[in-house]
């Protein structure tokens, strides 16, 4: 099946802001937004894909080998899957390079991780829309010390049409150019599943649920 690319009206307010950032002016923040939001030009890239083969710690997907014994368990009773690239463009990270004030290259950057947040969550509801899909969970190369960032060559493998339809490609140093770039693989789930459950760090403030130590012993993965 061909790539399918989703174009993504994102604006933000600054509740959404208020509620990731801290700040001691909000008028700041408010003009910021201003200068922020049309600047901000997401859009998607996603494949369907179809499992060929399932291992102990590895997968193979369109014909393509992913190693994980955590992605491996989440996908035991999947046989469809959607990799994904997610992007806001590069416009706003370039104003913020701009920026001779640090405080407000800061707030301009993070101002950039919400609206990509808010850009791969359109794609996943588009996705439960389109595919009739009731839960939805996703893994992204990089996450977890059981999918490292070397995964990235593999899943740019399947979204071969990510730089000609979103003008995503991905370096040598496995860094996606725009930096303001998402990627990974969504798969239907029961139960939501969060790598942030397996993952001991604690000061993150983009984590998404608590360090689930049954989860890890569940996957078998060291404590």
């Amino acid at each position: 099946m061909a790539a399918k690319i989703v174009q993504i009206p994102v604006i933000l307010n600054i509740e959404e802001i208020k509620s990731k950032i801290r700040a001691v002016d909000w008028q700041q923040i408010q003009n910021l937004l201003e200068v922020a939001n049309p600047l901000i030009s997401a859009q998607a890239v996603y494949e369907v894909c179809y499992i060929n083969e399932k291992f102990e710690d590895a997968v193979i997907i369109d014909g393509v080998r992913f190693s994980s014994q955590v992605l491996r368990r989440n996908l035991d009773r999947v046989g469809k899957v959607f990799p994904y690239v997610v992007t806001i463009g590069a416009r706003l990270e370039e104003e913020a390079k701009k920026c001779t004030d640090l405080l407000e290259q800061y707030y301009l950057d993070n101002i950039g991780n919400i609206a990509l947040i808010k850009a791969r969550k359109h794609l996943e509801e588009h996705l439960h829309s389109s595919f009739a899909l009731a839960c939805l969970s996703y893994m992204s190369p990089g996450s977890l010390l059981d999918w490292p960032l070397e995964e990235q060559k593999p899943l740019f493998s399947l979204l071969k049409s990510a730089e000609k339809l979103i003008g995503v490609c991905l370096t040598e140093n496995l860094l996606m150019i725009p930096r303001k770039s998402v990627s990974g693989i969504f798969f239907p789930t029961e139960v939501t599943f969060f790598s942030c459950q397996l993952c001991r760090r604690e000061k993150c403030e983009w984590r998404k649920a608590q360090y689930n130590e049954d989860l890890v012993k569940q996957y078998k993965l060291p404590g």
